[in-house]
């Protein structure tokens, strides 16, 4: 057999063989400790962190889903979109109406005199500044022109300080020069546009449009809007006016001639009914899927199972367990209560969400109006959804930050005992050096000791010989 590495000069004895197996001792079932806790702390905490990035989406498409008109199935339509185009919310009714537009509403617009030297024209050639006032709707707001501002740097500063106030300038440029046009972005009578001021801008400037108010007629009932975005005429529905309805005879030249109506529609679209609870199905089974991910038993090839990281976590089960209950309770004012009257069932392993997409078409024919009760509103499948998982999801209080939380402090506590753990065996590994270093020059001296003794012995013992 090989003889050991020999460390100890005076002993002949491995002594940093030695120093390294008792500080090994010391440490390696600290280490093992330290290191089982880091990996369950460090996948833990990323178990948790997916979790909860799938909750905030859960959560998320719940506010987006809450917002549109997925679970109404209404959809909204005009007969002619060169005229008026119309949207759908959810809170819609299904009915047709009949839409004239007799004018649009319109914007005030001012134009200055034109100025030759185009857009680079001197507007004050005065040696101080001036002002120029413009006044809408009963409200003045001053522009300081300073000397030697130019027509370009006039309509700048407009847009710069006023652009908010509703006001809008721009140059119109021809072969005669640059005009300044001042337009308002509010429409509707009361909101015109008028100069004044020693700026000298105000003198010759004329009316390129007076503003006006939109007028239209809803089944014959007369209506007037100031903008051509008409909301709350009917519940539910925004209409877009795009231009007047055309006259019912051709160049008809009548004070008020009689136009031809536009059809705004508001029906029960089926498909866009699946499509939104297709949506909220898939937007749950993401986060199902997230959490089985993160929960379930593996059974191996040999029989054995492998648990996940929050297998049997308290935590997940009461999260899931909250989610669960709201879906299966009764909810809605129609005739059908339960999506799984509509064909959506839960798997008994997954949880996962699934629909029959034949029992859907066959309840939905006659119940597809039940489907918005049991989603929208304060008590709806949406609303209760959100409030079940609020506890959780909250940023910094919720349950699955406080739990992130706890396990980054769990994580910087062991950090520090691996730094506490590395600095004592450090002064362990001095001290039995030391120690054994100590143990080695004596072992050395006392064999010098001996060696000396010996020689004296055997040189007493030796006969001296006489030549």
């Amino acid at each position: 057999m090989a003889g050991p590495t020999i460390s100890g000069i005076g002993s002949n004895i491995d002594t940093q063989k030695i120093v390294t197996a008792l500080v090994d001792a010391e440490k390696v079932p600290k280490q093992s400790q330290i290191n089982t806790a880091s990996a369950k702390a460090t996948t833990q905490l990323s178990s948790i962190g997916k979790i909860q990035a799938a909750l905030d989406a859960f959560r998320g498409a719940l506010d987006t889903m809450s917002k549109d008109s997925s679970f109404t199935g209404l959809t909204g339509s005009s007969s002619d979109e060169k005229v008026a185009t119309m949207k759908a919310s959810n809170t819609a009714s299904n009915g047709s109406f009949r839409l004239v537009i007799d004018q649009l509403a319109q914007a005030s617009k001012l134009s200055t005199t034109t100025f030759k030297n185009g857009t680079s024209s001197v507007v004050n050639a005065t040696g101080a500044a001036t002002k120029l006032t413009i006044t809408q709707s009963d409200k003045s707001y001053d522009l300081s022109i300073p000397a030697g501002a130019t027509l370009q740097q006039v309509r700048d500063s407009i847009n710069t300080q006023f652009s908010t106030a509703g006001l809008s300038a721009n140059i119109l440029t021809d072969s005669n020069g640059s005009r300044l046009i001042l337009t308002s972005t509010k429409m509707g009578t009361g909101s015109d546009i008028t100069l004044s001021g020693n700026s000298g801008l105000d003198v010759g400037a004329t009316v390129v449009d007076e503003p006006k108010d939109a007028k239209y007629s809803i089944d014959g009932i007369p209506a007037v809007s100031k903008s051509n975005t008409i909301t709350g005429a009917l519940s539910g529905v925004d209409i877009t006016l795009v231009t007047v309805s055309p006259t019912k005879t051709a160049n008809d030249p009548a004070e008020n001639p009689e136009r031809t109506a536009t059809l705004i529609t508001v029906s029960t679209n089926n498909t866009a009914l699946k499509s939104g609870v297709k949506g909220f199905l898939d937007t749950y089974n993401a986060l199902m899927t997230a959490i089985n991910a993160e929960t379930k038993v593996t059974k191996n090839a040999d029989g054995s199972t492998t648990p996940a990281t929050l297998t049997g976590d308290s935590t997940m089960r009461s999260l899931q367990s909250a989610i669960r209950n709201e879906f299966n309770m009764l909810s809605g004012t129609g005739q059908l209560k339960s999506l799984a009257q509509f064909g959506m069932t839960t798997s008994s392993t997954t949880g996962l969400l699934t629909l029959d997409d034949k029992k859907w078409d066959a309840a939905v024919k006659t119940n597809a109006a039940d489907i918005n009760s049991m989603f929208t509103g304060p008590t709806g499948m949406l609303a209760r959804m959100k409030n079940a998982t609020e506890d959780y999801a909250k940023a910094t209080t919720g349950v699955l930050a406080t739990r992130s939380s706890s396990l980054s402090d769990s994580l910087r506590d062991i950090g520090k005992q691996q730094a506490a753990l590395e600095e004592r065996m450090t002064l362990l590994t001095s001290s039995l050096s030391a120690k054994y270093n100590a143990m080695d020059t004596l072992v050395a001296q006392l064999r010098q000791q001996s060696t000396s003794v010996m020689t004296t012995l055997n040189a007493l013992n030796n006969p001296k010989t006489n030549n």
